[in-house]
């Protein structure tokens, strides 16, 4: 039998915030009866089976419509198709009207979920060791574990109450010069992040920009959140400010359609020069990469959310109204809760404007043991944000989640975790 060592494997396998977040899981799996607030995942009650079919036939209704035979229409849906997708000039006007973001439709790239455009991204930006990527902390696992995956080392930027900084951002980017490495992009989801819930002011979005400019950085902005603010006032993207096509943005719709599908996009509207002088796309440039991870993404899944863009008049800000009000009421349900059952003035929290997360700092240490007896003897989940720091950070915080429970789950909940941490504390 062959034996492999298991530190001799690549260090994302052997990696301990992954082997963190299955440990949650496992927990989770031991106690199916606990509450969950440490679940991000959207709510099961908006989907139905049903939905898919309904999706598929409209977006081939779409095709015929269009004039496409029924021949073509096959090979669209059944076929290997191209490497950057078909839904290019369809989320493109999506994107237009719903959040004033006008690029050409190639430069937009369909990807299989949001966490391969961050591969792709994060592979075609960072060319060798010297090239770094700078992230604001805490940061989401996903694009932290993109980057060990590929090797590329993620420079955190902390952040503040109100979100990363520019001045810090500059900062951190001449720090990592002078230390001999070139930072080549910065990480932010500029609204509702995961895990803080920190959505960034629009000065701070220009101010983002600026320095991007200033320092030669690009930025990757994550945007899987947007749309769910607690009101209906609209924080511009970083994208839509974006004149000197310095953002790369990352799409999802696995919160507005839903996760299933796993489809996402990428757009990178900069221009590429070659040494001999031809021009190109950066999205382009970036299909080389796709095609050697997924070849494609899958047409299927693709034609269904084309149906959802076709049947909501491509606006899904439009299309998500029901869920918008449900994650609004549980946002505010949580919030509510967390002032219900805690009046200790050493706990606290953040007050989020939307989105699907809030942050609880408490007086004892959030790590696994205290999950593992939360989960066994409270019966409540919760989500340790020492997870979301790449050098120590986050000990006595927990993240908290309202999106996959109805309100009065979200009550008991946070009066379990009250229990739990006033027992701690005695």
């Amino acid at each position: 039998m062959v034996e492999l060592k298991r530190e001799a494997l690549h260090t994302s396998v052997t990696d301990p915030v992954a082997a963190s977040m299955n440990f949650l899981n496992e927990v989770a799996g031991r106690f199916p009866d606990a509450i969950s607030l440490a679940a991000g995942r959207p709510s099961d009650e908006f989907y139905a089976v049903e939905d898919v079919e309904r999706y598929l036939a409209a977006y081939v209704g779409h095709l015929r419509a269009e004039g496409m035979g029924e021949d073509r229409i096959r090979q669209a849906i059944m076929q290997y198709g191209r490497t950057n997708g078909q839904l290019g000039a369809m989320i493109a006007r999506m994107l237009e009207i719903d959040e004033d973001v006008r690029v050409p439709a190639e430069s937009i790239m369909v990807t299989s979920g949001c966490q391969e455009a961050m591969i792709i991204a994060l592979r075609g930006l960072c060319a060798d060791s010297d090239d770094i990527v700078l992230a604001a902390e805490p940061c989401y696992l996903g694009f932290t574990g993109a980057a060990r995956v590929l090797g590329v080392t993620v420079v955190p930027v902390p952040e503040t109450a109100q979100g990363v900084r520019p001045e810090t951002v500059a900062r951190v980017a001449r720090e990592v010069r002078a230390g001999g490495r070139r930072p080549r992009a910065l990480y932010v989801v500029s609204k509702f992040a995961n895990p803080s819930g920190v959505s960034l002011s629009t000065d701070v979005r220009h101010g983002l920009i600026e320095v991007a400019a200033a320092e030669d950085l690009l930025i990757l902005e994550d945007d899987p959140y947007g749309l769910f603010g607690l009101d209906d006032r609209r924080s511009p993207a970083l994208k839509s400010l974006d004149t000197g096509q310095r953002v790369i943005y990352l799409g999802s719709f696995a919160k507005s359609v839903f996760p299933g599908a796993r489809v996402g996009f990428l757009v990178a509207d900069q221009s590429v020069v070659s040494a001999a002088g031809h021009r190109s796309l950066l999205a382009d440039e970036l299909s080389t990469v796709k095609s050697m991870v997924t070849v494609n993404t899958a047409p299927i899944a693709q034609a269904v959310i084309g149906g959802v863009l076709v049947s909501c008049g491509y606006s899904l800000r439009a299309a998500n109204q029901e869920k918008i009000a449900f994650y609004r009421r549980n946002l505010r349900a949580l919030l509510a809760a967390l002032e219900r059952h805690f009046c200790d003035p050493a706990i606290t929290w953040n007050s989020p404007s939307g989105g699907f997360f809030a942050v609880l700092d408490v007086p004892v240490r959030a790590d696994e043991k205290l999950l593992e007896i939360s989960a066994r003897d409270y019966g409540v989940l919760w989500t340790p944000m020492s997870f979301f720091y790449l050098n120590g950070g986050g000990s006595h915080a927990i993240r908290l989640s309202c999106s996959a429970l109805v309100a009065g789950q979200i009550d008991e909940g946070v009066r379990r975790l009250a229990m739990l941490i006033a027992g701690v504390r005695s």
